[in-house]
């Protein structure tokens, strides 16, 4: 295992900024800032609810999950073509570039778009188009996972699914995202299934406001590979003890649990647990224009919060790539590049 080199308080704001890392757990449409969404909207004629950018940045204020995904899917109705999609994640891919990703996966659904008129080709397109131009313009991989909205039906996934086929060499893999209470996991046991016999990577949101069992269900009737959130997780010895004898990662978005209250406050948070339980913990940013933060800013003030040291920074940014989708190769690769940064850090 590499030795990683004591590095002083003040000095570990840079390291985890400048070292090589991957995010995994980032919905393209949650980084749609204020500014994007009034040019968007003046592009294709559209009207905002509200009177200029600050006045919609400070509603981004949530008491809970539901209350958060109300304002971003209002947000999206400025999406409406193909160029739209490719400047929401050229934006966003851009920033990753700046905070030292090397790998990104992007969230997305096209069932809020084809709901609001817009069909799944378009979506899919446009921003697979700015993952390409991100890999030759930005030097950053960059893959797309489709996720079902867990509030709408099983046969509504189906059919979402059913649309992303023709474009499945642009998709790494297929998620479950939204609402998570009422929706327990086994609801889309069979279309999972499906995507699953069509060799699709499998991720679902689980245990954030959800229960323990809902993570459980993840595993057990979606057969998913990673824990999107899991922070429920240590409530459950049983289940930590099943993450960690099958390995499975949780990405984990330190900020989005402050802004939607799954914790009180940062210092409270369960990360530093789960890296001492040994779990293949990762760190993202989730909805990053709604909650304050991109991935660096996560690490930034979690690390602050908690007390986490370089040894963790190392642990953190090293599963990020171990947990991630590319092969085998590439991720060696690009833990090398992690090691070399820890080894040269002064």
């Amino acid at each position: 295992m590499f030795r990683v080199k004591p590095v002083a308080a003040g000095r570990l704001p840079e390291l985890l900024r400048s070292m090589p890392k991957a995010e995994l757990h980032m919905h393209i449409e949650g980084s749609l800032e204020p500014e994007l969404i009034f040019a968007l909207a003046r592009r294709n004629d559209l009207q905002v609810p509200y009177p200029d950018v600050e006045s919609l940045r400070r509603a981004y204020v949530f008491g809970n999950l539901q209350e958060f995904l109300d304002i971003y899917h209002a947000g999206t109705k400025v999406l409406r073509n193909e160029q739209d999609f490719y400047d929401m994640a050229w934006a966003y891919l851009r920033r990753a570039a700046a905070d030292n990703v090397l790998h990104a996966e992007l969230f997305f659904d096209t069932q809020t778009h084809t709901g609001h008129g817009v069909s799944a080709d378009v979506v899919i397109n446009g921003l697979h188009r700015a993952c390409a131009d991100a890999q030759t313009q930005l030097g950053i991989s960059a893959a797309l996972i489709l996720c079902f909205l867990r509030h709408l039906s099983e046969a509504e996934a189906f059919e979402a699914l059913e649309q992303a086929i023709p474009y499945r060499d642009k998709l790494v893999g297929i998620g479950l995202a939204s609402s998570e209470l009422g929706h327990p996991p086994e609801k889309f046991a069979r279309v999972f299934a499906k995507a699953r016999s069509l060799a699709f990577r499998l991720v679902a949101h689980a245990g954030e406001e959800g229960p323990p069992a809902y993570i459980w269900s993840a595993l057990e009737a979606l057969k998913v590979e990673r824990i999107d959130h899991g922070v429920m997780a240590m409530q459950d010895p049983a289940l930590i003890a099943r993450l960690l004898q099958d390995g499975v990662p949780l990405t984990v978005c330190p900020l989005s649990n402050l802004k939607l209250r799954v914790f009180p406050s940062l210092a409270e948070h369960n990360l530093g647990c789960m890296l001492e339980a040994g779990l293949v913990a990762t760190v993202n940013s989730d909805d990053p224009a709604y909650f304050g933060g991109y991935v660096n800013e996560n690490f930034t003030q979690t690390f602050a919060a908690l007390g986490l040291t370089a040894a963790d920074a190392y642990q953190l940014a090293y599963n990020s790539f171990e947990a991630s989708f590319i092969d085998a190769s590439v991720k060696r690769g690009f833990q090398d590049r992690l090691a070399e940064v820890f080894e040269t850090f002064e």
